[in-house]
């Protein structure tokens, strides 16, 4: 299935869903800090130590101003103990900021243990999800949560703990000294508390609904670009990149509004809290001028509260400012934990299909890690199965039928009969809704998945290869295998013959999905893939379909020596390529309608010889009739 293809109905998906509350984010947010606690007491024992020093240093500073006051107008100025203080101010200063250095060291580390630790998390998750999660999403989308919004997380998680810690203790130490100093000035700067609260609250509950809305739209944009970018030489043949850039202008703009409403809405805050700031700042600096007058305060004590309703008001702007990171934070984590709570495959040992599991970060692995390949004596037996992608609409109805060990089964028919459906079925891709198959008796259900799995090796229609080069593409059957393992893997599959024409020979290095390669060139490489990895059931979908004729013959060549001692399952439309097989299935409409070798097929005279004589004889009326009896 194609990226494109899921465009309209992820979309629609993604926007029905409502994200959990807030404040339920936060919390699971918080969460995420527990196993880092230790270190965030640590950062919460320096910031508690640069406080106190930063917080004590204006005190000081308004006793060496009440100094330098009594020398010029009392006479009695003492040198000495205005240096002390100012010696002592200075020390203070410094080891604050030794404090402030280290908090943020030991904050930022914390923060990168959890971002690592969530990473991890949706990493092992993607393993964990079942293949139909990954039908209905747009993959760009899902790269989205895993990078961009795991990136911000950590980001604003960094900066919010940071600042968020040292502003509240900040504010605390303030006001305590505040209260200390006059009682009376510290009420005046307590009055506009309530309304820089209020106004925080309410930007936040509005600016939340647009990064929603933005990080929502740049996991779009992003699907967009990732289906633009694989897909770019049909969208330049069709003559498409107008419609491509109209689709991308289109989410650019929602990306922009919405981001410019979240940031407008967010940054109100902070010049509203600078204004009331200001204000207090005034009636203090008049409040405290008069108590000067009465003689109830110092020029030094007032000095000192001013600096202290700065450094109490200072903090709320901050708190204000934070709104912002606030924001996007929870609506980044929103996303990413809607993707680590979706439903996973169950666990091997439990309910199978329609089982209602969800997954959670911390849910366990699919199945146990065999230390090798395991061994099958290869029969494998279909019991009835059915299986539907969506409940109520089954894809494959009541499959019966038994591979011997050794023997080539075939599988043809219509496109959308359920050939490669079977198959995945096979492989546990999908779980069934009913019936069973059973490897050498045992149930697979029965199996782990890893397990079951190590006992097929598979090749699929889309050649798949990664970032490496070919040695290392093929050496990804079996890691460790000897180069001449490899190379005789290559040998039998006719990957040496094109490989040794190449400047780098196996070092070549293969990228943006081997393209440097022709499509056949890259399916021989999964053969030869498979052929190194020897397992016990071979699984060949529509193997030889990109290959040319010339190229078709050799790999059936390759192909009859592969399956030798082994059970194999061979999809393939050219029906050139399984007349050799030992047991063919004709299937139509998720059922088998006809079973036999080539000779006893072609004799019955049914749906297989129509398809045969439609490919070879070049009959129009054949192929109609075989059409009509579908």
């Amino acid at each position: 299935m194609t990226a494109t293809a899921n465009t309209t109905t992820t979309t629609a998906t993604a926007v029905a869903v409502p994200g959990p509350s807030a404040w339920a984010t936060s919390r699971r947010l918080l969460g995420l800090l527990r196993p880092v606690r230790w270190r965030m007491l640590a950062a919460v024992a320096a910031t508690c130590a640069f406080v106190a020093l930063n917080v004590s240093a204006p005190k000081l500073l308004g006793d060496a101003t009440d100094v330098v006051v009594d020398g010029v107008f009392g006479g009695t100025f003492n040198q000495q103990k205005l240096a002390a203080l100012l010696l002592l101010v200075a020390v203070m200063y410094l080891g604050a900021s030794v404090f402030s250095w280290v908090q943020g060291a030991v904050t930022a580390t914390a923060v990168q243990r959890v971002g690592y630790r969530l990473r991890a998390s949706v990493e092992g998750k993607l393993h964990r999800l079942p293949s139909a999660h990954f039908d209905e999403q747009r993959r760009g989308d899902v790269l989205s949560r895993a990078t961009n919004d795991v990136d911000n997380i950590s980001q604003a998680l960094n900066q919010l703990l940071n600042q968020l810690i040292l502003s509240v203790l900040m504010l605390l130490g303030a006001l305590s000294m505040m209260l200390w100093l006059s009682p009376l000035l510290a009420a005046i700067a307590l009055v506009t508390v309530p309304f820089s609260t209020a106004v925080t609250v309410l930007v936040a509950r509005k600016s939340q609904t647009h990064f929603s809305e933005q990080w929502s739209t740049t996991g779009e944009l992003n699907a967009h670009l990732e289906e633009y970018i694989t897909g770019h030489e049909v969208l330049k043949a069709f003559g498409r990149q107008g419609m491509a850039t109209e689709t991308f202008t289109n989410s650019n703009d929602r990306l922009f509004r919405t981001s410019a409403r979240a940031q407008y809405v967010s940054g109100a805050v902070q010049p509203l809290l600078v204004f009331v700031s200001n204000l207090n700042y005034i009636a203090v600096a008049v409040v405290g001028a008069l108590q000067v007058t009465a003689g109830a305060m110092t020029i030094g004590g007032v000095q000192a509260f001013i600096q202290f309703s700065r450094l109490f008001s200072q903090p709320i702007g901050q708190i204000g400012g934070m709104l912002t990171l606030m924001q996007s934070c929870i609506a980044s984590a929103e996303r990413v934990f809607a993707l680590l709570d979706a439903k996973e495959i169950p666990r091997d040992g439990t309910e199978r299909a329609g089982a209602e599991q969800v997954g959670t970060d911390q849910a366990g692995p699919e199945g146990a890690d065999p230390e090798g390949p395991a061994v099958a004596g290869g029969r494998v037996v279909f019991d009835a199965v059915t299986f539907g992608y969506n409940s109520g609409l089954p894809v494959v109805r009541d499959l019966s039928f038994t591979a011997e060990p050794g023997q080539t089964v075939a599988i043809v028919g219509h496109t959308g009969a359920g050939k490669t459906t079977m198959v995945n079925l096979l492989m546990r891709f999908y779980e069934l809704d009913s019936g069973r198959i059973t490897i050498d008796g045992v149930d697979i259900a029965g199996r782990g998945r890893d397990e079951l799995r190590s006992m097929i090796g598979m090749v699929l229609q889309d050649a798949w290869v990664f970032t490496g080069s070919i040695r290392e593409n093929i050496e990804y059957g079996r890691p460790g295998a000897s180069d001449a393992d490899i190379l005789a893997a290559a040998e039998a599959t006719l990957v040496d013959h094109f490989v040794r024409s190449l400047p780098d020979g196996y070092g070549t290095v293969l990228g943006n999905d081997g393209d440097s390669l022709s499509q056949g060139q890259r399916q021989l490489i999964t053969i030869a893939r498979a052929q190194l990895a020897g397992r016990s059931i071979l699984v060949l979908d529509e193997a030889t379909s990109s290959v040319d004729t010339r190229t078709e013959v050799q790999i059936r060549q390759a192909m009859q020596r592969l399956r030798q001692g082994r059970t194999s399952f061979v999809i393939a439309h050219r029906l050139s390529t399984v007349r050799d097989a030992d047991l063919i299935l004709v299937m139509d409409h998720g059922r088998i309608v006809e079973h036999g070798n080539h000779q006893q097929l072609l004799a019955a005279n049914g749906p297989y010889s129509r398809l045969y004589d439609a490919q070879f004889s070049g009959r129009e009326d054949a192929l109609r009739a075989g059409e009509s009896g579908q």
